[in-house]
């Protein structure tokens, strides 16, 4: 569900139509409705509400700072996976008790930062990064709660690029190993172990990968406490998919992985911690484009927008698709058009031989269910400026991010006095 809907047949986000945002921004732009946004979320906190939680959202997802203020004044927690993502948290309100560092990467510094400033968790990814937490965390006199981030071994079957739970992804520890790796983190100092991490993909649409997961992670904590370890919370991760297309794909809701949930660790007595990111933000984000061009190929005609590939590389990147709709509802999609961007590259296209309404230079179109990995992905590759965001509440817009002038992108780059 989203709050994007035609109305006398022009597309709003919200109370607002679209070509009003578009009139005062220009296009392209990203537009996120708050309405959206807030039932999301409420669809996990209600899905868990008879276990006690924490849904930390996946700033990884969309990290503007109106988004996550908006996120954290419902109570939502933080996923983070820099210092810089956790910054923003903290920019937006968010206390560092509500704030999960995950990552493979952490720095000695980051690690500093995020103890000097507050954290919940740290979920730790190997050894070494264990080692390295607790001689930071020694040296400050601080102690480091931390849930050891195990790999299962599972395969999400979902795309390649966003699977994390299969032994050959870097992510995680060895479930084989993870007994012997709690106990040498149980004799480090500065260390102090609250629970058991674990994140298998992205965009999964089925729960049988989530079940088998969340069963290893049951019996896992079983034999922890039977070590003597404290295992108060559970990480599960997040994961769960959206419908990219109105058609052939129906993700789970998030009421049923609720049930799932409590079927395979309910009974540990844990708090549970989910870290959702795609599905809080994904549809209550759209990308809005002009048409530039029309232009008639060899056999294909294109629709050249002045969205591009650095606008939302997900298409580029991962062959994704996103619905395309005009924003003056049309007829019958009776004309078919590759719809391809502006930049020069041949993977600057958004979609291959997709049927649309008959559309004229001129005319603006919206990518659905681009509020998730869109603008927080963007570039300025070709030197094209980062598009705006806008925040849609009832009848009224905000600019949360603006478009950068040519003359502040210049701004940035110095020139060494030789030259």
């Amino acid at each position: 569900m989203d709050h994007f809907l035609y109305r006398d047949a022009e597309l709003h986000a919200e109370d607002v139509m679209l070509r009003d945002i578009a009139d005062a921004v220009g296009t392209p732009f990203y537009c996120y409705s708050t309405a959206t946004l807030t039932r999301h979320f409420q669809l996990f906190t209600e899905a868990l509400a008879p276990l006690p939680h924490l849904v930390c959202y996946a700033v990884k997802a969309n990290s503007n700072l109106a988004v996550l203020k908006h996120l954290g004044e419902l109570g939502a927690g933080m996923d983070v996976v820099s210092i810089g993502e956790y910054h923003r948290a903290r920019a937006a309100g968010v206390p560092g008790d509500r704030i999960v560092f995950s990552g493979v990467g952490k720095t000695r510094a980051e690690m500093r930062a995020a103890l000097d400033g507050g954290i919940r968790q740290f979920n730790v990814e190997s050894e070494p990064e264990l080692d390295a937490l607790s001689e930071v965390a020694a040296a400050m006199g601080a102690t480091a709660p931390i849930a050891l981030r195990v790999n299962p071994d599972v395969d999400a079957r979902t795309h390649e690029k966003i699977s994390t739970g299969r032994k050959e992804d870097k992510f995680g520890v060895p479930l084989a190993r993870a007994r012997d790796i709690y106990a040498r983190a149980a004799r480090l100092p500065g260390l102090r172990v609250v629970g058991i991490d674990m994140h298998i993909g992205s965009q999964l649409t089925d729960l049988a990968p989530f079940e088998a997961a969340y069963t290893k992670v049951a019996d896992l904590t079983h034999a922890l406490r039977a070590d003597g370890h404290r295992i108060d919370r559970l990480d599960l991760g997040g994961g769960l998919g959206i419908p990219y297309t109105r058609s052939n794909e129906v993700p789970p809701l998030p009421l049923d992985y609720g049930a799932m949930v409590r079927r395979t660790v309910g009974d540990l007595g844990c708090e549970i911690e989910i870290e959702p990111g795609r599905l809080i933000s994904g549809n209550a984000g759209i990308l809005l484009a002009s048409v530039i061009y029309l232009k008639q190929g060899e056999g294909r005609d294109f629709l050249i927008l002045d969205a591009a590939m650095n606008d939302l590389i997900r298409p580029a990147m991962y062959g994704a698709w996103h619905d395309i709709v005009p924003v003056i509802e049309g007829g019958a999609a009776n004309h078919v058009y590759d719809v391809v961007g502006p930049v020069c590259e041949s993977g600057d296209t958004f979609a291959r031989g997709r049927p649309l309404p008959q559309l004229a230079e001129g005319d603006l179109v919206a990518f659905r269910s681009a509020g998730a990995y869109g603008a927080v992905m963007a570039s300025e590759y070709n030197a094209r400026p980062l598009v705006p965001e806008v925040l849609v509440q009832g009848d009224h817009f905000a600019v949360i991010r603006p478009r950068p002038s040519f003359d502040e992108m210049l701004a940035r780059d110095t020139i060494p006095q030789w030259l």
